[in-house]
């Protein structure tokens, strides 16, 4: 995990250290701000590594996926993270769809069900801008766990998991639509919200406001993106 631990700042369960990703002046940073918030500051942090007991199932869970691994547990899981009841694993990217198989397929892990693949992007995260969230649930166990894994906005290549959860193949496209994630391997990695010859991702926030002047009786309000860089 990157960043600067928050020195004194209270973790959200007592137990988990907060990561500073960076503090941000005004409504808008880097742009005129017209929201009349030019004095607020805002600070945008993380949870970063737990340590043990993590609590609950959560030491056992983590215990059999390492044996599983092996020699490559420590290299395969960057970070636990426990939050607010929530496991989260922290994975290399080279080793989501071993990680993903063997929470599958191990009977005391049986997470059979993938709710999908979501897209994040920090950029105040120096060389992991772009996160992609795998959320499993066990329904043999009733569990529930999240998988992260981070990338580079210059790097943003993920191996695809449609071979292990096939209903991860429009999440992971939608993915790449909004966030410009490439899921190699992937079957048919296509935009699936946006046309095919759409310019940038959406969902990341340096993608412009946009919009169109709108006109009201006579008056021409401008753009949202006019608006905040002027």
């Amino acid at each position: 995990m990157s960043g600067d631990e928050i020195v004194g700042a209270p973790a959200r369960d007592g137990r988990t250290p907060m990561t500073l990703l960076s503090v941000q002046d005004g409504m808008f940073s880097g742009s005129g701000d017209t929201s009349g918030y030019g004095g607020l500051e805002q600070t945008f942090a993380m949870p970063g590594p737990t340590e043990r007991p993590y609590g609950e199932w959560f030491d056992g869970g983590v215990d059999i996926l390492r044996e599983l691994l092996g020699a490559n547990a420590d290299a395969a899981i960057e970070a636990v993270v426990v939050d607010r009841g929530e496991l989260t694993l922290v994975i290399a990217r080279d080793f989501i769809v071993e990680v993903c198989q063997h929470l599958r397929d191990d009977r005391d892990l049986r997470f059979e069900l993938s709710l999908g693949v979501s897209g994040v992007h920090y950029p105040a995260d120096a060389g992991r801008e772009l996160h992609a969230a795998y959320h499993l649930r066990s329904i043999t166990h009733n569990r529930r766990l999240r998988l992260e894994v981070a990338v580079a906005d210059f790097d943003p290549h993920i191996p695809t998991t449609t071979a292990v959860y096939p209903a991860n193949n429009w999440h992971e496209r939608e993915t790449y639509d909004f966030f410009g994630i490439i899921f190699d391997g992937h079957p048919s990695l296509a935009r699936i919200a946006m046309p095919d010859d759409w310019i940038g991702h959406p969902q990341r926030k340096d993608y412009p406001l946009g919009g169109v002047p709108v006109e009201y009786k006579g008056a021409t309000v401008a753009s949202p993106e006019y608006r905040r860089q002027s």
